[in-house]
């Protein structure tokens, strides 16, 4: 469905990406699906807040819709943060779940966006969180994100980046889609308005990650991330392999730094090791409201992955806590 990036685009993506920019002196704070913790996952109102909040990064999460239109949304499915179900009866698949690759863009554009619900259930996964049957909000494509960022840029004289996330692209692959190549035809649509150290592609799959680097060609920042699992089994060798193509390393929070009974913390050696491999070390994801296992608050978490891990910057929810805590501890 989309064609080959061709050579006007890659050299488009060059121009903005020459060089992949030296790690920031101050860790980076990376609004994990916008300002989460306050406004619904994703969309404009969340990104707008988390801009307004001081933010470096807005991240988007990113799927393809039927007519191949890469939508921002967290999951492959609607149905956990839309009224899916209320307004396309019995379009889900046979697992029950309703996917956006099912649904044209004009389609997308039909539902109301709401908080988060826990799986088969209407229950808001985070109950202290924005009103969840308050449907106010619409699904966007990553192009209007990207305009719409780009515009807040303008007007602020901020220069806030973008953080998207190629979700299950082997899964789209599957299905007849390939997710990597649209995206980077959408970024490079746009590259114009974000020099390279702005925009930071990230994703799971380490085979996707190679094929981004080595088969597409893009010659942008990177980030690898890591599953729970897949940080509990990672080697020394293996983040070296990684460098190799990818320029940093996206771990959970527990596989840099963890907590006795005591609420005391040790540093974990991944962060060191990514470090030494060339790879700089962005963990996810800090929740004001649910904190990692022991972690005593989120002022300690914050301490314990800046000051002791030495981590290059984090994902959180809550992007206005990191900051200030980022900007009162900065080094003279």
């Amino acid at each position: 469905m989309h064609r080959k990036l061709t050579r006007p685009l890659t050299a488009l993506l060059a121009a903005a990406c020459m060089a992949c920019a030296e790690p920031n002196a101050a860790p980076v704070i990376i609004a994990h699906r916008g300002a989460g913790g306050y406004l619904p996952e994703h969309t404009l109102e969340a990104k707008t807040l988390a801009h307004a909040q001081g933010a470096d990064f807005l991240e988007q999460d990113l799927v393809l819709s039927r007519d191949g239109e890469v939508i921002v949304l967290h999951d492959v499915y609607l149905d956990a943060v839309t009224d899916v179900a209320e307004r396309f009866p019995g379009r889900q698949r046979e697992d029950g779940r309703f996917y956006a690759l099912d649904f044209t863009l004009a389609e997308l554009r039909q539902l109301r966006a709401q908080e988060r619900v826990l799986p088969g259930s209407r229950l808001p996964a985070f109950p202290q969180r924005f009103a969840p049957r308050l449907r106010l909000f619409r699904l966007h494509t990553f192009a209007e994100e990207i305009e719409f960022i780009a515009g807040l840029n303008r007007t602020s004289g901020r220069a806030a980046g973008l953080c998207p996330e190629i979700k299950a692209p082997a899964w789209h692959r599957r299905q007849g889609h390939d997710l990597s190549r649209a995206v980077l035809e959408v970024l490079a649509r746009h590259a114009s308005a974000f020099p390279s150290n702005r925009v930071m592609l990230q994703c799971f799959d380490t085979n996707e990650v190679r094929r981004l680097r080595r088969e597409l060609n893009y010659p942008g920042r990177l980030l690898q991330l890591l599953t729970p699992e897949e940080a509990r089994r990672i080697e020394e060798p293996d983040l070296r392999g990684m460098a190799a193509v990818a320029n940093g390393l996206g771990p959970p929070i527990a596989a840099v730094v963890r907590w006795n009974e005591e609420g005391r913390p040790t540093v974990a050696p991944l962060a060191g090791w990514a470090r030494a491999a060339g790879l700089e070390v962005i963990p996810y994801t800090l929740r004001a409201d649910a904190p990692p296992p022991g972690a005593p608050s989120e002022t300690a978490v914050l301490e314990a992955l800046f000051h002791q891990a030495g981590v290059g910057g984090v994902f959180t929810d809550f992007p206005d806590r990191a900051v200030r805590f980022r900007d009162r501890n900065k080094a003279p």
